[in-house]
């Protein structure tokens, strides 16, 4: 799977329209969303000088520094029985396209954004949700999570973090709002994002992201 770009967000939330190519099946659809509205909270909402909503800033896509940078190594999710090996991803400068890993048991953080131990913002982790010649990614049923639902990350410290579902949402690919989830700002929040929704046997593509937001527990 892999996130586009999107120019105006640049480095910093790298587009992440999630195309798949090679899959095969069509993706179940899942509940009804929940916990939008929870979602929505989190993220930093506080207006501008000149009174709308701040901007996503363009930033340089250089890595944060700094010993306080703790990438995600490993991700476990009892209620769905996923346990994957998260790999740090960025963009491919050539495609413009997020690099999930290319092995559908391992799933991708975007490093770009915060590590675990950042006082703020969103940690993304992206994964396949399957392919024609792996079988089910990672991320297959990331559907079935519901609010309540506990996820342990753990970190290049050797440090289990645990995070506790608080919405489950599908957006079609050309209009899942980046700046929510790919940001810097906000309270600190968990955010993984596979494909979803019907599969489209011309493109090789799903048509959906599918995204699961979770807060420290």
């Amino acid at each position: 799977m892999t996130v586009r770009h999107r120019g105006a967000l640049a480095a910093m939330a790298a587009g992440a329209a999630l195309t798949v190519a090679a899959l095969v099946a069509v993706a179940a659809r899942p509940a009804a969303d929940v916990g939008a509205d929870e979602v929505t909270a989190l993220a930093d909402t506080a207006p501008s000088a000149a009174g709308g909503r701040s901007p996503v800033p363009v930033r340089k896509g250089a890595l944060p520094t700094g010993a306080a940078v703790v990438p995600p190594v490993g991700l476990r999710i009892p209620t769905i029985g996923v346990t994957a090996t998260v790999a740090a991803v960025g963009i491919n400068p050539q495609t413009s396209e997020f690099e999930v890993p290319p092995s559908v048991d391992q799933v991708g953080w975007y490093r770009y954004g915060p590590g675990l131990a950042a006082p703020a913002g969103s940690v993304v982790i992206a994964g396949h949700v399957d392919s024609s010649t792996q079988g089910e990614g990672a991320f297959f049923r990331l559907r079935e999570l519901d609010q309540g639902d506990r996820l342990i990350v753990t970190g290049s410290d050797g440090q289990e973090r645990t995070y506790r579902v608080i919405a489950r949402e599908e957006y079609q690919k050309t209009r899942i709002p980046l700046d929510r989830y790919f940001a810097r700002d906000g309270d600190r929040r968990l955010t993984l994002i596979t494909c979803g929704g019907p599969f489209d046997a011309d493109t090789r593509r799903y048509r959906d992201n599918l995204v699961v937001t979770a807060v420290p527990a």
